[in-house]
């Protein structure tokens, strides 16, 4: 049995819809596909994104502050994209989309055109944050290998977990009746 915090880590919305579950894994893939080439345009030059935006909007230690926004981008976004781990990952990368917006803001006012990605990019991890990766994704896993009744029948079926479920039930009543 899983303990409550572990259950809340992994757990996401369990909509039983395979499309409506099918779309939010291809949109949690792309997103974090997406992002990483954010982080890697960082690291290539870590000083320059330092000076051009994190000593712009004055956070202290800009230099570590650019390792932590890529390091973030590069780490959390491959795992939001095979939905491990998919809520913290969500959580950090939604953190550095609000600095990029706070950024734009500051450098160029509600101009839409500035805003427009770190914008649609904020709300996709928002999303995940609040919901989950889903039924497609590891932590999906992981629950139910954590905790066999903490997904529904019809989620587990979805998952294609019900051969798996009915056997592990066929099994335990076949040692029970022994």
């Amino acid at each position: 049995m899983a303990t409550p915090l572990l259950s809340q880590v992994f757990k996401s919305s369990t909509n039983p819809g395979f499309w409506s579950q099918s779309a939010w894994a291809v949109l949690r893939v792309c997103v974090g596909i997406m992002i990483v080439h954010n982080g890697l345009d960082k690291l290539a030059d870590i000083p320059s994104f330092a000076e051009a935006y994190v000593k712009v909007i004055g956070l202290p230690f800009p230099i570590f502050f650019s390792y932590v926004a890529a390091y973030t981008e590069l780490i959390g976004a491959p795992l939001l994209a095979i939905g491990f781990l998919a809520r913290p990952a969500a959580f950090g990368l939604f953190s550095t989309m609000c600095v990029a917006m706070y950024h734009h803001i500051l450098v160029a006012g509600l101009s839409i055109p500035y805003l427009e990605l770190s914008v649609v990019y904020a709300a996709c991890f928002l999303f995940f944050t609040v919901n989950g990766p889903g039924l497609f994704s590891m932590d999906a896993l992981i629950l139910n290998w954590l905790d066999s009744s903490a997904l529904s029948a019809s989620a587990k079926h979805i998952m294609g977990l019900e051969r798996v479920f009915n056997s592990a039930n066929a099994k335990a009543a076949t040692t029970s009746r022994q």
